[in-house]
Formats: C-alpha cells, sequence, structure tokens
C-alpha cells in the first residue's frame, strides 16, 4: 500500500498544484492497528481554498482512490482546519495524535483542540452508532451470517467511541482495539468478552460459525450501553 500512498501524493500534487499544502494519513494505518480485510486508508488534503475549480481537478483522483478500496480523501482549507475542531473534537484528536505526514508542513501536531462540545460528541456518536445498530440487527436478526458481519462491523467504531469515553474520564486510552476494550471493561465495570470475541473474528482467530451471534448480539448492546450511561452523567 505504500506505493498507492506515494501515488496518491503524486496525483494530488498534479491535480492541485500551488492549492495543496498537506496531506496527511491518519486512522487506523496511522496507529499501527490497520487490518487489511476490515480497514481502509484515510487521507486529510488541507488545502489554501476549496471551490468547484478544486473538486472538478480531484475528481479523478478521488475516482482512483476509491477504486483502491479507500473513502474519499477529506479535503479541509487552512482556516477550516484551525477552526473545526470544537465541531470535530473527536476526530481531531485522533489525527493530532496518530497521524503521518505524506507531504508538506506537519499541521495537525499543533492544532489546539476546543474540548467545548467534546463529550457531548462522544455521547452523541455513541447514541447514534447504537441506535443504528439496533435498526439494522432488527432487520437481520434471522439471519446469522449478516448479523455476525454487521456486529464485526460495528466493533472498531465503538472501540474508537470507547477510547474517547476514557480520556474524558481521565484514563489514558490505549491505542489497539483489544487493550481499548480491556481497558473500558474495567474502567466502565463491563463484560469485554462480547468485545474480544468480534475481535477475534475480525482478525481471524475464530471462525465465524463458531460464534452464535443473536445471544452475542443482546450482550454487546448491553455493555455499550452502560458507557453512554456513564459517559452521559460526567461533568457537563
Amino acid at each position: 500500500m505504500a506505493n498507492n500512498l506515494d501515488q496518491i501524493v503524486e496525483k494530488l500534487g498534479k491535480a492541485l498544484d500551488a492549492s495543496l499544502v498537506s496531506v496527511v494519513l491518519y486512522g487506523s494505518a496511522a496507529t499501527g492497528d490497520h487490518n487489511e480485510k476490515f480497514s481502509d486508508y484515510n487521507v486529510l488534503c488541507v488545502l489554501t481554498q476549496i471551490t468547484p475549480n478544486e473538486l472538478r481537478a480531484v475528481e479523478p483522483v478521488f475516482r482512483w482512490w476509491r477504486e483502491q478500496g479507500n473513502p474519499s480523501p477529506l479535503l479541509l482549507t487552512e482556516n477550516e482546519l484551525r477552526t473545526s475542531t470544537d465541531c470535530f473534537a473527536i476526530e481531531f484528536h485522533d489525527i493530532r495524535e496518530h497521524h503521518r505526514i505524506l507531504y508538506g508542513p506537519n499541521l495537525v501536531e499543533s492544532l489546539e483542540i476546543d474540548r467545548s462540545f467534546y463529550r457531548a460528541q462522544v455521547e452523541c456518536q455513541l447514541r447514534t452508532k447504537l441506535l443504528r445498530l439496533r435498526q439494522k440487527g432488527g432487520g437481520v436478526l434471522s439471519d446469522k451470517d449478516a448479523l455476525r458481519l454487521l456486529l464485526v462491523d460495528s466493533v472498531s467504531t465503538f472501540c474508537v467511541l470507547f477510547r474517547h469515553a476514557l480520556l474524558l474520564d481521565g484514563v489514558a486510552g490505549p491505542v489497539s482495539k483489544r487493550e481499548i476494550a480491556e481497558t473500558a471493561a474495567r474502567h466502565f465495570q463491563l463484560d469485554a468478552a462480547p468485545f474480544l470475541t468480534l475481535l477475534d473474528q475480525r482478525e481471524e482467530k475464530v471462525k465465524a460459525k463458531e460464534i452464535e451471534p443473536e445471544p452475542l448480539f443482546a450482550r454487546y448492546i448491553i455493555q455499550i450501553e452502560k458507557v453512554i450511561d456513564a459517559v452521559d452523567v460526567l461533568a457537563k
């Protein structure tokens, strides 16, 4: 994948020329917790300006990048990068702490994260993801394969949010998903087993058919609800 990262930087540079300021790799690929089967490569591009001209220029680059199995790069102006940390405290906190500069100056290492809405954002994201999990789970409950896939696809997101719940409560959040699950279980008095089981499946340490998904789904949801309750009562 290193070659693809070099290629996207080259393609973005040609497409954007002087408008391109910096290219940053973030997410699991920058933390060392990347899983080729489930993870993708997240790229942030900082530009001097973003108009239809820039969007038109990057369209073929974005199309190529998506064909590699990755989401389109995130585009921000330099001003947006500085002024959006209150709205996206979770995302910018993670980018600042774990990133790799692919091109240009490092504009993220000195970002000041505005924590005004941090707790509310963590709670909102937890509740939103839980609601979606229930909604989707209710549609595939009798389909064991689909339910297993739904659960495995969701566990990474909940581990990220659990890490931020820990940070909000003054606990230094570990990086690996397994460590996050274990630390959250100790701190919030959870049952870590549903998360560890799903991570085992995600890492192909157990076969999917060995997991009975419906009771796992029930136990999984209960633990998520406990973390939401804990975040809800933190200082507001």
